[in-house]
């Protein structure tokens, strides 16, 4: 398999999905001629044409509104706004719309859209640009939600989100873009939505991640491989579906859980996952889940600070030592 960035991934799996269905479009604010904030649309509008591939008004929720009505009406559009953050500018249309339509149509019509948004923090771009906002978009009923770690998982579920049905929001780690990996050739390689991977075996801890909270969890695995510390690493790859079985079977293994998140910590996903693995495992954990997640404070702009509000691969350490020693963080 070839070796690509994450970038590059997700730039082929747009491509692929646009040769075999000329249904599928893409806009954005800077997608066509400039080719994306971040290049992940590079190529398209010379491949495809302006038809196919539109620059659009700085207008979030026209952006979204006119996606969903394209869907409804037989396209399957990839919506990309310039940051996760920028959605909070069209949630009337991804809350009261796009997640709900199929619902309240009674199932009579679709809605195959995918909007694509990077996010996250530690490129020093302060408080309104470096949010984490996943647990937002998981509290909509009728739409999934996606973040791949690795560029094969960014190819094999963007090429799910497209062919889908229903909404999925597709969200992107600025700071994974440039992370390599191997990539199948294959245009069919898919990967289904709600399943979970282990992406490291161990026996004496399970650390629960997503995004580029799994790499860092990957880093910390590795470390602690030298103090004689076996950790499994289970990624998520998508927060909706949730896949529940395989990080409660993990847990159950090894009787001890970590759950790392970028997100804040108050209303974050890691008490979520802490609870279903309390209620699942309650007879066989060993110690309480520990959660590492994002400090509850708007995101410095001062690298150093930020820093300090972004869980590090020392802090993950951290934890799962704390849980070995039979202590517990939350």
């Amino acid at each position: 398999m070839p070796e690509m960035t994450y970038r590059d991934a997700i730039n082929l799996a747009l491509k692929e999905e646009m040769r075999r269905d000329s249904s599928v479009v893409t806009w954005g604010e800077d997608v066509a001629l400039y080719e994306g904030s971040f290049k992940v649309t590079r190529g398209l509008l010379a491949e495809f044409g302006e038809e196919r591939v539109k620059d659009t008004p700085i207008s979030e929720n026209t952006i979204i509104g006119v996606a969903i009505g394209a869907a409804m009406g037989g396209l399957r559009p990839v919506a990309e706004l310039m940051t996760v953050n920028f959605a909070l500018l069209a949630m009337d249309q991804i809350v009261n719309h796009m997640s709900k339509i199929r619902y309240m149509f009674g199932g009579q019509t679709f809605l195959p859209m995918v909007i694509r948004a990077p996010g996250g923090g530690g490129s020093q771009l302060a408080a309104q640009h470096s949010q984490s906002l996943e647990t937002f978009f998981m509290h909509c009923p009728g739409m999934y939600v996606a973040m791949p770690t690795t560029p094969a998982d960014a190819k094999g579920l963007l090429k799910t989100a497209i062919r889908d049905n229903n909404p999925v929001m597709f969200l992107e780690h600025e700071l994974l873009y440039n992370s390599k990996g191997e990539v199948p050739e294959d245009p069919e390689f898919l990967i289904p939505f709600g399943k979970a991977n282990v992406i490291r075996a161990g026996s004496d801890v399970t650390i629960v991640a997503y995004s580029r909270m799994t790499a860092l969890a990957l880093e910390a695995a590795i470390e602690l491989e030298r103090e004689s510390i076996s950790c499994e690493v289970v990624d998520l790859r998508t927060l909706t579906p949730l896949d529940t079985e395989t990080f409660i079977s993990s847990a159950r293994k090894t009787g001890r859980a970590v759950v790392v998140e970028e997100c804040w910590h108050s209303a974050g996903l890691g008490g979520d996952i802490a609870w279903r693995i309390h209620n699942a495992c309650f007879e066989t954990l060993l110690v309480p889940v520990a959660r590492v997640s994002g400090l509850d404070v708007p995101m410095p702009y001062s690298r150093k600070l930020e820093k300090l509000c972004i869980p590090q691969v020392s802090s993950i350490i951290q934890a799962v030592r704390s849980v070995l020693s039979g202590a517990s963080q939350g």
